[in-house]
């Protein structure tokens, strides 16, 4: 199934949260400013409804999607996974666009127990809270680290602990 075929599968069987869907385009030359996208097909879920949707994407036998690849963000607003469906030989990229002030997800990891260190990675770099996590610790960086490191308003620390970063 190709990702038109995707999206009108999570349309048909109404899969909660979904917004929307784009794809890669060239540059329309009627237009200036536009330059076309290139990347990857994605849907936009609703961020509070992300867990919900999951579960249809793996669950609805013409879907599949047994297994999340990736869990990741961007800053300043969006929070995306990967899924993959081995038995149907198809990929799904998904995105849920956060507010930078107080970025918040549902945890993903009751549909897939891969999520847990990817969910664990994107608080730790990103600051993003992944409400239900079951094991928040951190696993990159030490307990007491201040700020998020992969956000663009980061500020790199002179020092950690009497220790030099410069």
């Amino acid at each position: 199934m190709d990702f038109q075929g995707i999206h009108d599968r999570l349309r048909a069987v109404r899969a909660p949260g979904l917004v929307s869907a784009d794809q890669p385009r060239r540059p329309d030359p009627a237009v200036k400013k536009d330059k076309g996208r290139a990347g990857d097909a994605f849907v936009v879920v609703e961020p509070a409804r992300l867990v919900d949707f999951l579960r249809v994407c793996r669950d609805d036998e013409r879907l599949a999607f047994e297994l999340l690849i990736d869990l990741s963000a961007t800053d300043p607003d969006k929070d995306g996974a990967e899924l993959l469906s081995l038995a149907q030989r198809q990929r799904l990229a998904i995105k849920c666009l956060l507010p930078k002030s107080e970025p918040r997800l549902p945890s993903s990891t009751a549909v897939y127990r891969a999520a847990q260190w990817h969910e664990r990675e994107c608080a730790e770099m990103f600051g993003i809270t992944f409400e239900g996590h079951p094991d928040p610790r951190h696993i990159l960086l030490p307990d007491d680290w201040i700020g998020f490191p992969l956000r663009k308003d980061y500020e790199f620390p002179k020092e950690y602990h009497g220790i030099s970063c410069e």
